[in-house]
C-alpha cells in the first residue's frame, strides 16, 4: 500500500541527518552520471501563476527511485507541494508526501552537504540572516554536520527573530541569540546562512572573516539578489548543486555577464572527490571564503522523501 505523509509526520529533528545522507548519495550518483535531474518545468495557468514540476531519480545508490514534485506560484498564502516516489525496480508507487515541509528539509539537506564539504571542520559560530522555514532547516542541517557552539540570528522583524531564537535553541540544544543588526550576526561567524526574500544584498564584504563559508538560498537573479557580486568575487570557490538549473532560471543568475559565472563548480564533483579513496581534503586554504548558491537540485526531493518514508515506516 502506498503511504501518504504530511507535514506533521516530518517534524522530527532526527530526519535531517537522514535527508543529508540521501542528498549525498544522490550527489555521488550524479557525479557518476547515474542521477537524472533535468531543470524544472513550468506551465503558465492564465494570469494566476505557474504549475511547476521537477522530476528525477537515480539508480545504483542505496535504492533505485524516481518521481516528481509539483507546486504552484498561484498564491503566497499557501505552499502545498506534492512529491511522488516510485521504486524503479518494482514500479511500485511507494510514497506520496503533501505539504511544504519536505521541500525545506531537502533544501536544508543540500545546504548541509555543502557545509560539510566546503566549510572549515572547526567552524563553530553560525550567523543566520532570515527567520523563516528555510532559515530553520539550514540551521538544523548545519548543526548536523558541524559542532556548533553559538548561533546569532537577524531578520527585519524583531518578533520573528526572537521567536526563531527561542524555538531553535530548544530544538537544537545550542545557544541561539537574536541580534539587532545583520552586522552583529555576521561579524566573527564561521558559517553564514542567508535565507531571505530580499532583492538587495543583506551582507557587506567587510563584515566577513577569512575562512567564512556562506550558503545563499534566497534570491539570486540579476535583478534581485540577497548577496552582492563583490562577495562572489572574494570567494575562492563558488559552488552550486545544479549548474544546469542555475542557467535555466527564467531571469538570469546574478553572476551572469561576469567572469565569476565561469568559476561556478558542481557540488556533486566536490562530494565525489571527498569520498574518493585518495581524497586529500578541500582544494582551498583555511582562510579562503567559500560560497554555495543553492538551486534545489531536481530529484533530490524524491530521494529524501524515499529515505524519510523508509524511516517512518520502520517506526523510527
Amino acid at each position: 500500500m502506498t503511504r501518504v505523509f504530511t507535514d506533521p509526520d516530518l517534524e522530527l529533528p532526527a530526519l535531517m541527518p537522514l535527508a543529508i545522507e540521501a542528498v549525498e548519495d544522490a550527489l555521488l550518483q550524479r557525479a557518476r552520471g547515474a542521477f537524472i535531474s533535468p531543470p524544472r518545468h513550468a506551465v503558465q495557468i492564465g494570469g494566476a501563476g505557474d504549475l511547476v514540476f521537477t522530476s528525477g531519480g537515480g539508480v545504483g545508490g542505496q535504492e533505485s527511485v524516481a518521481g516528481f514534485r509539483a507546486y504552484t506560484t498561484f498564491s503566497s498564502k499557501q505552499d502545498d507541494q506534492l512529491v511522488a516516489v516510485w521504486n524503479v525496480e518494482t514500479g511500485r508507487l511507494k510514497a506520496i508526501v503533501i505539504g511544504s515541509l519536505l521541500g525545506a528539509i531537502r533544501t536544508g539537506a543540500i545546504g548541509g552537504a555543502a557545509i560539510r564539504h566546503l566549510s572549515r571542520e572547526d567552524a563553530s559560530v553560525v550567523a543566520v540572516i532570515g527567520s523563516g522555514l528555510q532559515a530553520r532547516t539550514q540551521l538544523e542541517a548545519t548543526v548536523a554536520v558541524r559542532r556548533v557552539r553559538d548561533v546569532r540570528v537577524f531578520s527585519r522583524s524583531t518578533a520573528n527573530r526572537h521567536r526563531f531564537a527561542i524555538e531553535m535553541q530548544e530544538r537544537i540544544g545550542i545557544p541561539v541569540h537574536a541580534v539587532d543588526t545583520a552586522r552583529a550576526a555576521v561579524e566573527g561567524a564561521d558559517i553564514v546562512l542567508c535565507a531571505t526574500a530580499s532583492p538587495e544584498p543583506v551582507l557587506k564584504l567587510e563584515w566577513l572573516v577569512p575562512g567564512v563559508h556562506i550558503n545563499t538560498v534566497g534570491p539570486k537573479t540579476v535583478d534581485a539578489h540577497e548577496l552582492g557580486i563583490d562577495i562572489a568575487a572574494a570567494a575562492r570557490r563558488i559552488v552550486t548543486d545544479s549548474p544546469a538549473q542555475l542557467l535555466a532560471y527564467a531571469r538570469p543568475f546574478f553572476l551572469a555577464g561576469t567572469p565569476h559565472l565561469e568559476r561556478v563548480e558542481d557540488l556533486a564533483g566536490i562530494v565525489a572527490k571527498s569520498h574518493a579513496k585518495d581524497a586529500v581534503g578541500p582544494a582551498h586554504e583555511p582562510d579562503d571564503i567559500t560560497l554555495f548558491c543553492s538551486t534545489g537540485l531536481a530529484g533530490t526531493e524524491v530521494v529524501v522523501a524515499s529515505r524519510i518514508a523508509d524511516h517512518l515506516e520502520s517506526g523510527g
